[in-house]
């Protein structure tokens, strides 16, 4: 991971942070190894749910009230529709190349095209969406919990 995404997260991470108040952020240090070493799961709180999205909680309980951060590896050629989160939420782009857009409905013409170091919000309760292209990506989103994920039309939530 390059310093300049290391200092792009580390700011989204205290942003938050300053906004949790009293919320306790305990000590932790990961490498890319012990990362990789927690191992992922699919879908979880304020995940997709989208098959093959992998998802690692990194620090907190995304479940519980409280500062969590996630990461998410999307595979290429995955769409995520329009949806919505109740917490406010930074992330990052730490690997690849990802697609985001605002609005409630997935339009790939809406979406800006965000590489590695590149920053982003999904601000509570407003609709967005996002895709890869030919490249898989690595994003880290960091929120207050507890977290969740709504789609805007029932029909596009992943079964």
């Amino acid at each position: 991971m390059s310093a300049l995404l290391i200092v792009k997260v580390g700011i989204a991470f205290a942003a938050l942070t300053a906004t949790a108040g009293a919320a306790q952020v305990q000590e932790k240090r990961l490498t890319p190894a012990d990362i990789a070493a927690i191992g992922s799961n699919g879908a979880g709180a304020g995940t997709s749910g989208v098959a093959g999205i992998q998802s690692v909680v990194l620090a907190g309980d995304p479940t519980r009230p409280g500062l969590y951060t996630i990461e998410i590896r999307v595979p290429a050629h995955t769409r995520i529709d329009a949806h919505t989160h109740r917490d406010d939420r930074t992330a990052v782009v730490v690997s690849g190349r990802w697609y985001i857009g605002y609005g409630r409905t997935a339009s790939d013409p809406k979406a800006m095209s965000l590489g590695p170091g590149s920053f982003y919000t999904e601000p509570a309760g407003f609709a967005h969406f996002a895709h890869t292209g030919a490249q898989a990506a690595i994003v880290y989103i960091t929120g207050m919990g507890p977290t969740d994920t709504v789609y805007v039309a029932a029909t596009e939530k992943p079964h």
